[in-house]
């Protein structure tokens, strides 16, 4: 599997949404998963473009990969395009997602076509994964095909802030945008809910524990709460501990950096 083609372009299996592939993490339908199936079912009757982004292990591609899942699962088509990627990263990353046949056209004009006459056979959902990297030129590659009158496809960005302020920076682009959503920490007040729904070793833990874990260390980040749970689940099966406390709590922050 290489970077500009994960797992040949389809959607990943549920485990491997969670960070760390961590086991017994379950999916949360939290307000922003919810937000995102919402947005994600309009842009598919718009066939349509969106842009989801905010800072890294807020759940972006987690919220869109479970929304795919039940909304379109056999007509998405994932890209994670890599340190800025020009448009011919991106024609060679369709090439590879959509399997088309034969060699990638060596003239740029060539490869175009070729992709425009695969993208107007059918209705498929275009994910431009990690669009941070993407640069103007790529953006507006990504406009290219989507405003071709004979190409049926919705496209999808997820990235980071870049991703947002690049294409706010080109009108043209911006405009072109269906829908926006900005994806931001866990709430506080919903925190309590949540996490221990996430994973079971959080579901006989104490209230008060859960919020200290969140102000010193997981600020409200799944990514950030993946990687602790992981680490207090290998802690807890070699001491034997069956209730995450506070001294292993500490141990993982030795772990991650400490506090």
């Amino acid at each position: 599997m290489t970077r500009t083609d994960l797992a040949d372009g389809r959607l990943p299996a549920m485990r491997d949404d969670h960070f760390l592939g961590l086991e017994d993490a379950q999916l949360v339908g939290t307000e922003s998963l919810l937000t995102t199936k919402d947005n994600i079912e309009a842009v598919i009757k718009a066939k349509a473009m969106m842009c989801a982004y905010g800072p890294a292990g807020y759940g972006k591609t987690m919220a869109v990969n479970s929304a795919l899942r039940e909304l379109a699962p056999r007509a998405t088509y994932r890209l994670e395009l890599r340190a800025g990627p020009t448009p011919r990263d991106i024609r060679h990353g369709l090439f590879k997602a959509l399997r088309l046949p034969g060699e990638p056209p060596r003239r740029p004009s060539e490869f175009d076509a070729l992709l425009k006459e695969a993208l107007a056979e059918q209705f498929r959902v275009l994910v431009c994964d990690e669009a941070q990297w993407m640069s103007r030129t790529g953006f507006e590659f990504w406009r290219h095909l989507w405003d071709d009158k004979h190409t049926d496809i919705a496209v999808i960005f997820a990235g980071g802030d870049n991703c947002y302020r690049v294409l706010r920076r080109e009108p043209m682009l911006a405009s072109r945008i269906y829908i926006w959503q900005e994806f931001t920490r866990l709430p506080k007040n919903q925190i309590r809910k949540v996490i221990p729904a996430f994973h079971p070793i959080w579901a006989t833990c104490e209230p008060s524990l859960i919020d200290m874990v969140d102000q010193e260390a997981a600020h409200g980040s799944f990514r950030n709460w993946a990687n602790i749970t992981a680490h207090l689940v290998s802690g807890m099966d070699k001491t034997g501990t069956e209730h995450v406390t506070e001294e292993l709590i500490h141990w993982v922050y030795s772990k991650i950096g400490g506090m």
